[in-house]
């Protein structure tokens, strides 16, 4: 492979396949309130050639995806399909004119049959208008077989095991004659003998001509079968061509180019002494062999790309998920957490991804959420004093500049940014030891952040020990002490702050350079 600067990374116009692509994207924008998710990128995918997307979690690689299969549809841009150009108003256009996608989690049912999930809303119908069941279930047969797999069509989904439900799936994908198949994380939940299967119905798809789209982390799969790059940062597009012309190092490069320093500034704090002792944590099929120590004052953050374990990890650490073995010890006492209660009363809180679901109660008012986990402090007899309630909520959310009406406003109403100001002002109050912020800044505006990594500096200023879980290679870097890279339920590496780059988290993370 040639070896090229991130700024000799361009498109290739001179080396393409024969034919025109099957479908081009140009200009594509979309935006959604406080983001622009996609800034005028571009994306061709040619007949009988793999084509990987590459970036950053975040980068505009899923709003694009749904771009393209109708979910949603572009503020700006065009669509052509073999040169002619096409709106995607619905899934069912995208259908149509044979765009289908295989996503890493793709809604099946337990209930139906194989042959029944296959052409769910698109059953073969008799003359009489009603499905012909016994030419479902040969089709169904013969498409899984076209695809290698020994699956009855008859057999219910809920007795098949990860591989062959996601042999359905693409078995699905495949029913409604695709001419390009998205393959969003494909082997992400599949062995290695699965991935090896998979591999070769990439290339039976590539051989009948189909226009592929794959997605992945995993650069060593990218590189075994792609033929095309596209490298997406930040919602553009940085980077195409032929993956014949550049080498892992290159892709790298495209993917983090950016001065992070300066964008996540981080206040200096003490470090103190060890206040949380991790060992041996494992999980059967979650993380194995998990172990660190955390410091007082010090901001400890763990990267991964989708799948590592990362979430799993902390969720457990705070009593979501039981583990198999292993041991914890908060000021050098043994732990055991056994629910979420016991880690809260041992100092340990946690701020989840998901803080629509499981952070907060948005149809409760703010501080009525604020208040949830310290009801022994605003409480009386078993009655609730609503005066300690606002006063411990006027407390912690001034602190992190919560923007609202009213502390009686519900947080259903409020702005993503301020939603997760909510949250940790709740797991504040009950004054941790140890608080697990777990994609702190995820879907929120730029301000948000900056608030939000502001209190993160100060907390650690006040000896308040910080697990950060990121996505975003800037925040991890302009905000960690020492991070931490997980990779399949692993940890990869451990990096101190000084000296680190954006290249060596994703190589770890991605397994670059490991032996096979």
């Amino acid at each position: 492979m040639t070896s090229m600067t991130s700024s000799d990374i361009k498109a290739d116009t001179g080396k393409v396949p024969e034919s025109g692509p099957a479908i081009r994207l140009s200009g594509i924008s979309k935006s959604f309130p406080g983001v622009r998710a996609l800034n005028g990128v571009n994306l061709s995918l040619y007949p009988g050639s793999v084509t990987a997307l590459v970036g950053e979690n975040g980068a505009g690689k899923s709003t694009l995806v749904k771009i393209l299969t109708g979910i949603y549809q572009p503020d700006e841009g065009e669509i052509r399909c073999d040169g002619a150009p096409v709106r995607f108003a619905t899934t069912m256009d995208a259908a149509r004119l044979g765009v289908t996608a295989i996503h890493q989690e793709t809604v099946l049912f337990d209930e139906l049959t194989v042959a029944e999930n296959i052409f769910l809303g698109h059953q073969p119908k008799n003359r009489f208008g009603l499905i012909d069941w016994s030419r479902m279930n040969a089709d169904a047969r013969a498409i899984l077989e076209r695809i290698g797999a020994r699956i009855d069509p008859e057999m219910r989904l809920r007795d098949l095991g990860i591989a062959n439900r996601h042999l359905v799936a693409i078995s699905r994908a495949l029913s409604v004659n695709a001419r390009v198949v998205i393959m969003d994380e494909p082997t992400a939940a599949l062995s290695h003998k699965e991935i090896g299967e998979l591999y070769e119905l990439v290339f039976k798809l590539k051989a009948e001509g189909k226009a592929i789209l794959f997605i992945s982390h995993k650069f060593d799969e990218i590189f075994r079968i792609a033929d095309r790059y596209t490298v997406f940062r930040d919602g553009e597009m940085v980077g195409e061509g032929l993956l014949a012309d550049v080498s892992q190092n290159d892709l790298v490069r495209l993917m983090v180019g950016r001065d992070v320093g300066q964008v996540f500034p981080k206040v200096p704090a003490e470090i103190g002494g060890t206040v949380l002792t991790v060992s041996g944590y494992s999980h059967p099929t979650e993380f194995e062999d998990i172990g660190f120590d955390l410091k007082r004052g010090e901001i400890l953050g763990f990267y991964g790309l989708i799948g590592a374990g990362r979430s799993e990890v902390m969720q457990a650490l705070f009593g979501i998920t039981r583990p198999s073995k292993g041991a914890i010890r908060i000021d050098n006492e043994l732990a055991v957490i056994r629910s979420p209660a016991e880690a809260v009363a041992r100092g340990i809180v946690y701020v989840p991804e998901d803080r629509g679901r499981q952070g907060a109660v948005t149809a409760m008012p703010i501080f009525a959420n604020v208040t949830l986990p310290s009801l022994s402090r605003t409480s009386r007899h078993g009655f609730v004093r609503m005066a300690e309630e606002f006063a411990l909520a006027r407390e912690y959310t001034a602190r992190l500049d919560l923007r609202a009406a009213a502390l009686d406003q519900e947080v259903g109403t409020l702005s993503g940014g301020n939603q997760q100001k909510v949250v940790i002002a709740k797991w504040l109050a009950t004054k941790p030891k140890v608080i697990i912020l777990d994609e702190p800044t995820k879907g929120i505006d730029i301000g948000s952040k900056a608030a939000v990594h502001a209190f993160m500096s100060e907390l650690a200023g006040q000896g308040l020990s910080v697990i950060m879980v990121s996505s975003e290679i800037p925040e991890i870097m302009g905000m960690s002490d020492r991070v931490i890279v997980m990779r399949e339920g692993r940890i990869a590496g451990t990096f101190a702050r000084e000296g680190l780059t954006p290249e060596m988290l994703v190589r770890a993370a991605a397994g670059i350079g490991e032996t096979p």
